[in-house]
């Protein structure tokens, strides 16, 4: 069963890139391998199903016919593989999920938490990083999910999560502490503590919106770093809500007059080809 699977692959490959070389790269196997075996279907089948020229290769009329049927026995293959992978169980797997701090910290302990009492085997590599580290290490391979900001690389597929609130943080005693909500011009008074690192940042966007240059002192990836800072009143900052669920220190979180968002999401290459264990862990993100 499974010689004739791999000669259907090999047919329906070398159609799609439109030469045995292309077809035995992304096989793995030599191209007079290729070739043996499409000439095999057409001893078996008794057809032609590839015209070859100097150009390349093309379908015969009978080709045509037959293409749709080869894939459609090739995908239920798929299927009945995953299946069997499915009832042997999710016994040992490895997820490696990128993510930044605030989901590592807030999301995360939950949705393992309830992910381990149905997989207890499964085990879990988090890489943490910033949105455009996160989005190459998807694209790479490195990762086989990880959140972000959407929207992010248009080749990666995204299940979107949640809106999170960006809030202006102030120490206690501030002016403005007691304000129902901060006016977005009011911004540029205070020395400014900007939570950034590499290229895609939201926090820098409402200025830009805004026409406004503040008066940045300090930049770093670390929000507690922010929260410390301002708490001993060297500035002010704006951090997302996500953050904010915790906080160690005494500070005021204020909604800005001008509402500004992030979308959070998880992303990954292809659904379709994920790990089942993966497939499985993106069921579990309700948890959060």
């Amino acid at each position: 069963m499974d010689m004739n699977i791999q000669k259907y692959q090999a047919f329906i490959k070398t159609v799609e890139s439109g030469s045995f070389t292309k077809a035995a790269e992304a096989l793995g196997c030599s191209q007079s391998g290729i070739s043996r075996m499409i000439h095999d279907l057409e001893t078996e089948w008794k057809v032609a199903l590839l015209e070859r020229s100097r150009a390349g290769v093309k379908l015969t009329s009978e080709g045509v016919k037959l293409l749709p049927h080869a894939q459609r026995v090739c995908d239920e293959f798929q299927k009945l593989q995953m299946q069997v992978d499915e009832l042997n169980g999710l016994e040992t797997g490895l997820i490696r999920i990128g993510t930044f701090s605030s989901v590592a910290t807030h999301w995360l302990p939950n949705i393992i938490k309830e992910f381990q009492k149905d997989y207890p085997n499964i085990d879990y590599e988090l890489l943490l990083g910033d949105y455009t580290e996160i989005e190459r290490w998807i694209l790479e391979g490195r990762v086989d999910c990880g959140f972000l900001r959407l929207p992010t690389h248009p080749d990666l597929e995204t299940i979107f999560l949640e809106q999170d609130q960006l809030r202006v943080i102030l120490p206690e005693n501030h002016r403005l502490a007691d304000c129902e909500k901060f006016p977005v011009q009011s911004l540029c008074d205070d020395p400014f503590m900007l939570l950034e690192k590499g290229a895609k940042a939201e926090i820098s966007e409402i200025f830009e919106r805004n026409h406004l240059t503040p008066k940045v002192h300090f930049t770093t990836w670390d929000d507690y770093a922010i929260m410390s800072m301002v708490e001993s009143g060297l500035g002010i900052s704006i951090l997302p809500q996500l953050i904010l669920r915790r906080v160690p220190y005494k500070i005021v979180a204020k909604e800005l007059d001008v509402p500004a968002f992030r979308n959070i999401g998880i992303a990954l290459r292809d659904t379709k080809t994920a790990s089942l264990a993966v497939k499985r862990f993106l069921e579990y993100l309700k948890y959060r």
